[in-house]
């Protein structure tokens, strides 16, 4: 049975030649879900893949993590890390240039006052009074969806399957009849195609409901974003690092009506995490007192990427600006925060978590 701090490198994930097998660290990660923000999480995983002491064994992800991961995973079955940060970047740039045509996206006036955010655009503000007032069925009756035409040319999901892929995927969407969440892995992503990311990202006031083998699903940051059980139980690594999308933490007291409406959509897709991060915290606390054996149960260990001063400043309604300028500053901001958690964290890797659960998450 493979040594629990895994520092031997992900099955299917060449190292350097450069770097000893010894001193490669395997982790898992957990991607959360949030519109273009998910450029963010590009940047971070653009700098991880750069550092050949790293590697992948387990990605849970919703929404646009969902995107990412199964990116991430196509580039790495056909291409190794240089495969993954060039889909990665086609994916991105093919998603700005799809947008090129939506009303939604900056004019060059909103970039010359520095108006990323989208709050004060008039197509913004009659789009979401439309959302409000018709479903996606009345809006998009065609059910057209540019974001899965730009999945589909840069990803053949039939080379997802775990006899070709490296990296165990755990796509989550929430089934709308049961309330539950619903995992895709590899055979089921493979077999079944990009819906499932789809389905992960599915917002019901955006898109029509996507429906897998008669069952309806929705934006799977509603039950679980991401869910973190699934690298728990199906991963041999105990290291996952939460890239997260969402802060936790905003000061002061939402007055307007946009701020509400950020703060709740953060609130309410950072809540199924939360209460995850309590369980795992008790688990933890039996374990390191000695009451369950940790044969039993893994004792895991925790890392978080954030950059919440910079994420606080976007609001909800920028999640939906593709603009290649704001993407590319996501993805930039994504790179200096993973750049400098490797400075600081690298060692613990393996050893101890990074991150306080009770500080952080309690």
């Amino acid at each position: 049975m493979p040594d629990e701090t895994t520092r031997t490198r992900a099955r299917g994930q060449p190292r350097s030649a450069a770097t000893p097998e010894s001193e490669v660290k395997t982790i898992n990660l957990a991607l959360q879900g949030g519109g273009s923000h998910g450029a963010f999480t590009w940047g971070v995983i653009d700098r991880l893949l750069e550092d050949p002491r790293i590697a992948v064994e387990g990605i849970s992800a919703t929404s646009a993590g969902a995107m990412n991961a199964t990116v991430f995973a196509y580039g790495m079955t056909i291409g190794g890390r240089d495969g993954a940060k060039a889909k990665l970047a086609e994916f991105w740039k093919r998603i700005s240039d799809a947008a090129k045509s939506s009303p939604l996206q900056p004019t060059i006036l909103d970039k010359m006052m520095g108006n990323d955010a989208l709050e004060y655009s008039p197509a913004y503000v009659i789009f979401d009074m439309l959302s409000r007032l018709m479903s996606p069925y009345q809006l998009n009756p065609m059910n057209l969806n540019p974001l899965k035409d730009v999945l589909t040319k840069v990803v053949d999901f039939s080379k997802l399957d775990s006899a070709h892929c490296p990296v165990k995927l755990f796509l989550s969407a929430t089934n709308v009849r049961n309330g539950r969440v619903k995992l895709f892995s590899n055979e089921e992503i493979a077999r079944l195609g990009a819906d499932t990311a789809m389905a992960s990202a599915c917002l019901p006031f955006m898109a029509q409901t996507v429906v897998i083998e008669g069952e309806p699903y929705w934006d799977g940051g509603y039950m679980g974003n991401p869910a973190i059980y699934p690298l728990i139980y199906h991963c041999e690594s105990r290291d996952v690092m939460i890239v997260h999308i969402n802060p936790i933490v905003r000061e002061g007291i939402p007055k307007t009506a946009g701020e509400i409406m950020n703060r709740l959509n953060e609130l309410s897709f950072n809540s199924s995490l939360m209460r995850e991060m309590r369980a795992i915290s008790f688990v933890t606390s039996l374990v390191d007192t000695g009451q369950i054996s940790g044969r039993q149960l893994k004792r895991m260990l925790l890392h978080a990427v954030a950059a919440e001063k910079e994420m606080t400043s976007f609001s909800v309604a920028s999640k939906l600006n593709a603009d290649w300028d704001f993407l590319k500053k996501l993805h930039d901001i994504g790179r200096r925060t993973a750049d400098t958690w490797l400075a600081a964290n690298f060692d613990k890797i393996g050893s101890e978590s990074s991150v306080d659960i009770k500080t952080a998450y309690l």
